[in-house]
């Protein structure tokens, strides 16, 4: 029996080639997309999963109460590693202090700048690295290294990288390990080195000997917890440790240390006044929904395609009810015949997936591969083509089986007066939900447009910085500068302790007049050299900018406009600053707010000073204009390389570094637009199925039309009619409900753009131009037929 449905199953296919073209097309697109999606999220869920030790280890995070909010940092003091390693050792595995670093590794003479972690003896093990060579607990020796297998292969080629000497920042260190490369979804995917935090002592030798470590919040930390430790449990032991140990006025934050474990590290990484709001799970939730919604929108064209040909199977229902077939068995054989459709589907779904996951890899910044070895892929592949055919077609299997033989085969049936009701409805939620895509695309497009025209604060045209792993540069700085000025390679330079386009470093327990007693604050501090400013064309509101000229100016401020809002400071020029330590700082200038970190969000209140010694971290280039960047940057490279020969040059221009902060909302934003237009090709393929049959339906009312006169344009516009206004009720219920979902998308973002009335009524044109286009075809073609073929007699 069941060979049987499915025979006919298939004649019934090769017998209605258009509809089933039509039914296959957009099942395979429908299937593809939800595959594509259902493969993203597996990258995304499963991240840090590869770890053994996934479920038991966490990131000890801090809230403060900082600038009237609380703030949450993953930096954490040194010395808090171990006092959680000796006071709850009942509680915790392993404890290890982590610094993320750009470290310059040398290999006889020649350098090279590689991602690493610093970590104390017990992290590696914390990680789980898959060792290829050596061991894991190698870091009894603080002058060790372990390499990943790319970096050995980088440095070393064919050699035997073990027991080789490498320097790492001057100081030497023995390969004696080798582990495999992290996995993509992993957090520590771009690591190509990990070295014991001993070795990270010897390189920076101040660290140990800090006047105030707890006051220095600089390190991770990460732990692993005991197997009969309760993550809730611990952190709320380990609540108050640093505020029992830091100084009096530092107490003002009232720092409360707590746990986020590994399987929050990813996806739910954000935080709001002290509260864990998510994060990157949004987007799962979000392109789960789209997944299932465009799948269902290629279900909906089987639907209506099987019920609106439903007269022409009516005679056959009529005559295997009259020779005794059951309700059931006709359900069984029109389910029958949905099901090979969606196995015909999933097929060319399949072919979809692989000739577009480059595409898809490329937009999505991942390195996903269709699992083909994979036995609980083609499992859930079975399950989900058995679903989506049984989704598919069960409203057209039970609206067939139901009809009466009798009538059926007098020639009585016909179609009812709200016959063509569901099939209306199944339209209009088609293009609701496409037309919801079109929208939040467009919004999302909107949003990233308006961050990216906010005013900088700076010129970033022809603005460079060089990272510097020079410990030694400062030595050479004046002479560097001469040499790029004479060379005509630049317009300035100047030392900074980050870049400008992100914070590296903060301060706060500072007071100034009118402060707010037992308040607390922390200001991003950016640490520069006296022609910083020059260099990056800052601008200046009030007061003037840092000069050599004065020597007081080692001991000044410049604030930005965010700062001397939220001090109060109505005459900031003059005022007084103050640390705890009470050394006191003297305000000369204050500049316009300087774009440094999120786009999306306020900007925070800022200061400036002159930097000291060896704070400076890297060196910002002005290049000039008069030259092509590639020979500007080709003589400071040859400056620099005079000088610091061991040292690579690194070179990073603002405006990339800037152009990145809006990578994964552009992420988000083409793959939203990709499956809002595959949406729109899927309704649009039904409309063209359902159109071609109303068409072939009215053949002879067209004919006798135009027999009487009718014009083309009015038999055209008889035809559209119908759907045109059924994609204005779907404008009717998509225009609210995207205003909805998009308004509240936007609350995520401080800086955000409104919802414009152009966005809606772009869609909304959009919407009704393609119906028309895609309906035309059919029309036309029906409207300019010779009407003596249609009413020719049987």
């Amino acid at each position: 029996m069941l060979k049987s449905y499915f025979k006919i199953a298939w004649r019934n296919l090769l017998r209605n080639r258009k509809s089933s073209f039509i039914n296959i097309a957009g099942l395979a697109v429908g299937m593809a997309v939800a595959i594509l999606i259902g493969l993203w999220i597996r990258s995304e869920v499963s991240f840090n999963k590869d770890n053994r030790n996934y479920n038991r280890v966490a990131s000890v995070m801090q809230n403060l109460n900082q600038n009237g909010e609380i703030q949450t940092w993953d930096g954490l003091p040194w010395p808090l590693a171990e006092v959680l390693r000796t006071k709850y050792k009942e509680d915790f595995k392993a404890v290890s202090l982590v610094n993320w670093v750009n470290s310059v590794l040398q290999y006889q003479g020649k350098p090279s700048a590689q991602n690493g972690l610093f970590l104390e003896s017990a992290g590696p093990a914390m990680l789980d690295l898959k060792m290829i060579k050596g061991e894991r607990n190698a870091f009894s020796d603080p002058n060790t290294i372990l390499l990943s297998q790319s970096a050995a292969k980088a440095i070393f080629g064919d050699e035997e990288p073990m027991n080789k000497i490498l320097l790492v920042e001057h100081v030497p260190a023995k390969v004696s390990g080798v582990y495999e490369d992290m996995p993509d979804n992993s957090s520590f995917a771009d690591r190509a080195f990990i070295a014991p935090f001993e070795l990270k002592l010897k390189i920076v030798e101040g660290i140990k000997r800090m006047e105030n470590p707890w006051g220095n919040n600089s390190w991770q930390i990460f732990v692993q917890l005991a197997d009969h430790a309760d993550l809730k449990t611990v952190s709320a032991k380990i609540k108050d440790e640093k505020l029992k140990n830091i100084r009096e006025g530092e107490r003002l934050a009232k720092p409360q240390l707590f746990l986020h474990p590994m399987s929050k590290w990813h996806l739910e990484s954000e935080f709001k006044n002290g509260v864990n709001t998510g994060g990157r799970i949004r987007f799962i939730w979000w392109f789960a929904i789209i997944g299932v919604f465009v799948l269902l929108l290629a279900c909906i064209n089987f639907m209506n395609l099987s019920t609106a040909r439903s007269e022409k199977r009516a005679k056959e229902v009529g005559i295997r009810k009259a020779v005794g077939s059951l309700k059931n068995q006709l359900v069984v054989q029109f389910l029958s015949e949905s099901v090979t459709t969606a196995s015909l589907a999933f097929v060319f779904s399949i072919f979809l997936v692989q000739f577009s996951l480059p595409l898809f890899n490329a937009i999505a910044d991942k390195k996903i591969i269709l699992p083909w070895g994979n036995a609980w892929f083609w499992l859930t592949g079975f399950a989900f083509t058995l679903i989506t055919g049984v989704v598919a077609g069960s409203y057209p299997a039970f609206y067939l089986s139901h009809f009466d033989p009798v009538k059926v085969l007098k020639g009585t049936l016909k179609a009812g007066r709200y016959s063509t009701l569901p099939r209306k409805m199944l339209v209009v939620v088609q293009f609701t939900v496409s037309i919801i895509l079109i929208i939040g695309t467009l919004v999302i497009y909107r949003q990233i447009q308006y961050a990216k025209n906010r005013p900088l604060g700076y010129n970033n045209n022809g603005l460079v910085y060089v990272s510097t792993h020079m410990y030694d540069l400062h030595g050479h700085i004046d002479a560097i500068r001469t040499d790029l000025k004479q060379s005509g390679a630049v317009v300035e330079i100047s030392e900074s302790g980050s870049p400008i386009t992100e914070v590296w470093n903060s301060n706060g327990g500072m007071s100034w007049r009118g402060k707010q007693p037992g308040s607390s604050n922390d200001f991003p501090m950016n640490l520069i050299s006296y022609e910083y400013g020059k260099v990056v064309g800052w601008q200046i509101t009030e007061g003037r900018d840092f000069s050599r000229i004065y020597a007081s100016d080692s001991a000044a401020f410049i604030l930005n406009e965010s700062a001397v809002k939220f001090m109060g400071l109505k005459n900031p020029i003059g005022e007084k600053v103050s640390f705890n330590d009470g050394i006191a700082f003297t305000v000369v200038g204050v500049i316009k707010d300087i774009l440094t970190e999120s786009p999306y969000s306020t900007v925070r209140p800022a200061m400036y000073r002159i930097l000291r010694g060896n704070d400076g971290g890297m060196v910002m280039m002005k290049l000039n204009p008069a030259q092509s960047a590639h020979d500007a940057l080709s003589k400071a490279g040859t400056v620099f390389r005079k000088f610091i020969p061991d040292q690579p040059f690194e070179y990073h221009f603002t405006d990339e570094d800037f152009a990145r902060k809006f990578s994964e909302e552009e992420r988000i934003g083409s793959l939203a637009s990709v499956f809002a237009v595959l949406a729109i090709f899927i309704s649009c393929l039904g409309l063209f199925g359902l159109a071609s049959f109303m068409a072939e339906q009215r053949t002879k009312e067209i004919g006798v039309r135009k027999v009487l006169g009718a014009s083309v344009f009015s038999l055209w516009r008889l035809l559209c009619k119908d759907f045109v206004v059924l994609v204005l009720i779907s404008l009717l219920i998509a225009v609210p409900a995207g205003y909805w979902f998009m308004y509240n998308w936007l609350q995520n973002y401080q800086y955000k753009a409104g919802l414009d009335w152009w966005v809606f009524a772009a869609t909304g044109a959009g919407a009704l131009a393609i119906t028309v286009c895609t309906v035309s075809f059919q029309s036309v073609k029906a409207a300019t037929a010779n009407p003596v073929n249609s009413l020719r007699s049987e």
